[in-house]
């Protein structure tokens, strides 16, 4: 099926979804065009039963699309920036301790606890899986999506230190996560041998470089911005930013996501205040609101379509409910020992552990590096893992949030 079809068929559903929950269901856009896409994944799956076939035609669109290249290659940059570009980034430096710790010593910990949970809890039911790919799967479900994060928080009334923690942990534990996913997966896949200067010199490459890449970038926008008084020509170049930094960075091997959050928080802060008119300003907004409407819109149906290419046994079902636990439990450890630790220097807001648990929620990202991962006999556990850990973490944990932080805010 060709580009142009295959975009019709998303944007037709996304906005009939998107109508049929503003018009009667009413939840946060991102949760009810998910759900209504679950519900017609169910649909087609018992149509399929019945001995209709739209089921294969589905998933040959799915197919189509390559939902991994589509998120981690095309939408990611798109949405990082938006949500770098509207982050304070005095606000966020005062945190740059507590986001910092969260997003590499949470995320690590984060790593090694939910793949020894997992290895441990698949033993005691008699499944084998093997340890290095009970922490691959740890290492994709750690990280808190930037995207899932940023679009509910819009709907929440958390403390604004709070919001900003999670906010910030999220934007940055993404880059963070994906390194160690690539760590991981190569030594899954016998790629290389365990090697800690391999290892350092990757994330020094990844993070550092991308850090770098951000920078130098963002400055050069800046200064381009600076020079010229026309919001099309100044979308035009923030456009240009995303696109082409995000493609510079996977051809130097630098991380995408770190490189493309740096040079929005660049932009978002020093290019907002010194480069732009207020017209600029509000054209900018507004174009990359809507970019993040659409684009937001568009990935949380294809996650909710996502059902239609796994095959769930009862046996994977029952292992997958018991995951969840594991992955909140092992949030909760790994959020609680680092901000334990840093109460010693600085009051946090009451429930701030509980919020940050509760509020870390997985999305598109986790469920595109697992299907990135290379054909093997554990890819369709640890994908139907992550794609159930996600389901929930949208549609319970998204749709409660506001809920748990209004009850410990009392």
């Amino acid at each position: 099926m060709d580009l142009f079809n295959i975009l019709a068929i998303l944007i037709t559903l996304t906005a009939l979804f998107s109508y049929i929950n503003h018009r009667y269901i009413g939840l946060p856009i991102t949760i009810g065009v998910m759900f209504i896409a679950l519900l017609m994944s169910l649909l087609l799956n018992l149509l399929d039963a019945l001995g209709f076939g739209l089921k294969h035609y589905a998933q040959m669109v799915l197919g189509s699309i390559q939902f991994d290249k589509t998120l981690l290659h095309g939408m990611l940059s798109f949405l990082l920036f938006v949500g770098a570009l509207h982050i304070n980034l005095g606000d966020l430096m005062e945190r740059r301790w507590s986001i910092g710790i969260l997003a590499t010593l949470g995320t690590l910990m984060s790593t090694f606890l939910v793949g020894t949970f997992t290895w441990f809890g698949l033993r005691w039911f008699g499944f084998e899986l093997s340890y290095i790919y009970c922490l691959l799967f740890g290492s994709l479900i750690s990280p808190t999506d930037p995207i899932a994060v940023l679009s509910i928080l819009k709907t929440t009334s958390a403390p604004k230190s709070l919001e900003m923690k999670i906010a910030g942990e999220s934007l940055f534990n993404d880059g963070v996560g994906v390194v160690v996913f690539i760590v991981i997966l190569e030594i899954a896949t016998g790629a290389h041998e365990l090697h800690a200067g391999h290892i350092g010199l990757l994330l020094v490459q990844e993070i550092v470089g991308g850090a770098c890449l951000g920078l130098g970038l963002g400055y050069l926008a800046y200064r381009m911005l600076k020079s010229v008084d026309n919001y099309q020509v100044e979308i035009l170049i923030s456009l240009a930013l995303v696109v082409g930094g995000y493609a510079l960075a996977r051809v130097l091997h630098f991380s995408g996501p770190i490189a493309i959050v740096v040079a929005g928080l660049l932009i978002g802060n020093h290019g907002r205040l010194f480069a732009m008119s207020d017209e600029t300003r509000l054209q900018l907004d507004t174009f990359w609101e809507l970019v993040d409407g659409v684009l937001n819109a568009v990935l949380f149906v294809l996650i909710g379509l996502e059902i239609l290419i796994l095959t769930f046994t009862k046996q994977y079902l029952l292992l997958s409910l018991l995951i969840i636990p594991f992955v909140l439990t092992a949030r909760f450890i790994s959020i609680g020992i680092p901000l334990t630790l840093l109460r010693r220097f600085r009051t946090f807001s009451p429930g701030a552990v509980r919020i940050l648990t509760w509020g870390g929620l997985r999305g598109g990202i986790s469920v595109a590096l697992a299907l990135s991962i290379p054909p093997a006999p554990e890819k369709t556990l640890i994908l139907i893992f992550t794609y159930t850990v996600v389901l929930f973490s949208i549609l319970v944990q998204g749709s409660t949030i506001e809920k748990l932080v209004k009850h410990l805010m009392r």
